[in-house]
């Protein structure tokens, strides 16, 4: 079994409409949101070993934001092929890592990520920002995931609801 932690960006700022999207920073919700699901990760103890996410601004703060409250001893990738990727880019990347790897979080844009979590479950799930969707996978091997590999949704939790 392999645990997959699915987390859509925290919320970002539409203050500058000339800035290229890739470059749109977090606004004051978000800075405060994403320490808050690093804390949460921690306490429930999900800290990942690896994250793999998207390099537009907004995601490399969030990853900064939940750093900031975990203990992560792991490598933080940022993949071009990530930023506003569809679910397959998604299942490229993850059929890569190395079985010694158990729990993978992913820091990502929707729709893609939603479609991502829509395959794996097979729910129609929002991920609203700052939120993390919990998978728990049926394989050993990461290379064995596929669009047909049925998951477990254990929780999907949201920055308001750990107010």
């Amino acid at each position: 079994m392999k645990t997959l932690l699915l987390m859509r960006h925290a919320k970002s700022s539409w203050k500058h409409p000339d800035l290229p999207d890739q470059d749109r920073p977090l606004n004051k919700r978000g800075e405060k949101d994403a320490p808050r699901m690093g804390k949460y990760l921690k306490e429930k103890e999900l800290v990942p070993q690896v994250i793999l996410a998207s390099p537009a601004k907004r995601i490399k703060q969030t990853v900064d934001g939940v750093l900031e409250k975990m203990p992560f001893k792991g490598k933080v990738e940022y993949v071009d092929s990530l930023y506003l990727a569809e679910p397959t880019a998604y299942f490229s990347i993850l059929q890569t890592i190395p079985d010694k790897i158990e729990r993978v979080l992913i820091v990502g844009h929707n729709p893609g990520l939603e479609g991502l979590l829509q395959i794996l479950s097979g729910q129609v799930e929002s991920l609203p920002t700052a939120s993390i969707a919990h998978l728990v996978l049926p394989i050993e091997h990461w290379k064995d995931l596929k669009e047909e590999t049925r998951c477990e949704l254990v929780e999907r939790v949201k920055p308001r609801d750990l107010k």
